[in-house]
């Protein structure tokens, strides 16, 4: 579903990545782990738009995107769930929620009762102001906002940061549950290897802007792969 091909990105002169290639198919989850500040978030940022590509191609299915403003993205069925979660702080739940709205078409424009499924505390919740909730439970809404748009492709970056581990096991499951129905593609930034492993279908290593290690999960070396992402 998703193919980054080759690309490059830059701030300014200083060069982000280089020739960084991965793919992620509807129905697994794709790893992209590395130690901090090797590209993971600028690999992210180029995927869904919030950064021009200096070289290479990203495709959505059969669709260019490379060029696609990052709304354009969002209703071709990308949703981002960015690290520090972003929810808006004096926002209610529900209207959180509701800001997922803005690339449905009106018949569309509901919060599925699914989410409540996946993540029962948002329901009681409702009217509570989002800078009120934990960070835990701010990163449910996070998570529950960007599925509200019905996403073919979902990117996570570090959804476990600075989350209790109760919460963390809870998101897990709600991950595991998006990839069993099989027709989404998710994108996993994350920085705990046994969290990524138990869940990744495909992982991607990086370091310095490159990827330099990459295949199956069950077919890498755990040892390998930790080392690389060791601080």
């Amino acid at each position: 579903m998703l193919s980054v091909d080759a690309i490059d990105l830059h701030y300014g002169a200083a060069q982000a990545l280089r020739r960084v290639s991965i793919t992620a198919e509807a129905g697994k989850v794709t790893c992209v782990m590395g130690r901090n500040g090797v590209g993971k978030t600028s690999l992210m940022r180029a995927i869904i738009g919030h950064q021009p590509i200096s070289a290479g191609r990203i495709g959505l299915d059969e669709l260019d995107i490379s060029t696609l403003r990052s709304e354009d993205r969002a209703r071709a069925g990308i949703a981002y769930v960015p690290q520090g979660r972003e929810v808006f702080p004096l926002l209610t739940v529900k209207e959180n929620l509701e800001t997922g709205f803005a690339p449905l078409k009106r018949r569309d424009r509901y919060v599925p009762a699914e989410l409540f499924d996946l993540f029962p505390v948002l329901q009681s919740m409702l009217g509570r102001r989002g800078g009120d909730l934990s960070g835990g439970q701010q990163q449910q809404l996070a998570i529950a906002r960007a599925l509200v748009t019905r996403p073919r492709l979902l990117v996570l970056d570090e959804p476990t940061e600075g989350i209790q581990p109760s919460i963390i096991k809870d998101i897990g499951r709600a991950i595991a549950y998006l990839r069993s129905k099989g027709d989404m593609a998710i994108v996993l930034v994350e920085q705990y290897f046994d969290f990524a492993r138990e869940l990744a279908d495909t992982m991607f290593v990086m370091d310095r802007g490159e990827v330099v290690l990459a295949g199956a999960m069950d077919e890498l070396d755990p040892g390998q792969v930790q080392r690389l992402i060791q601080v």
